[in-house]
């Protein structure tokens, strides 16, 4: 591949390649380059380092695990349903991610741990989702909640048992996705506007 042609896409292909190959651990710069067959130098003209290459791919992971999420923030539904759908999605798309390849959502997990400011970033817009759900709830009369962001977060929190990568190996379990809809009619239920 010439040089010039080459572009941060490819080069993120190239590195979820290598990766799911060898693991983070002994993946470099040179084996994504290797791969691309260019110099480890072109690599480095659109990453400058090897952490931020590696933060790239995990922020590109988590955009894909959320991927479906926007969509559902703003659905034409009312917001107890959309409130519904959108963490019931988180957690499938979640444990979809986990259980269909246990070995390259290890090497993700170890990636996203390394990316702070990535993770926190991640975390912060799920939360703008929720508000935006819980917000339209409050104001189309479905919803009594004081304050919209303290809720999301609160919301998110109460929910991390299925979306948490700290709670991956407990995806598999028999009734868990019963639970998640358990939890879901409390949440409901305690956000609901009572006259």
């Amino acid at each position: 591949m010439a040089d010039t042609t080459l572009t941060s896409g490819q080069i993120l292909e190239a590195a979820e390649d290598v990766l799911r190959r060898f693991g983070p651990a002994k993946t470099t710069v040179v084996d994504v380059a290797r791969v691309l067959g260019v110099s480890h130098g072109s690599v480095y003209r659109h990453f400058a380092s090897k952490a931020a290459l590696r933060e790239a791919v995990a922020e590109r992971w988590l955009d894909r695990a959320h991927a479906p999420l926007p969509a559902l923030t703003t659905a034409d539904l009312p917001a107890p349903q959309r409130l519904r759908a959108w963490l019931t999605t988180l957690a499938a798309e979640k444990r979809g991610k986990a259980l269909d390849d246990p070995e390259l959502f290890a090497t993700y997990m170890v990636l996203v741990n390394e990316s702070s400011a990535v993770v926190e970033e991640h975390v912060q817009d799920l939360i703008r989702q929720l508000a935006r759900i819980i917000g339209d709830g409050v104001a189309d009369g479905d919803f009594d909640v004081s304050d919209v962001d303290r809720t999301a977060r609160a919301v998110l929190q109460a929910t991390a048992r299925w979306h948490h990568p700290a709670h991956a190996a407990e995806w598999g379990e028999p009734g868990i996705a019963d639970a998640l809809e358990a939890v879901c009619d409390l949440l409901l239920d305690g956000l609901r506007r009572r006259d």
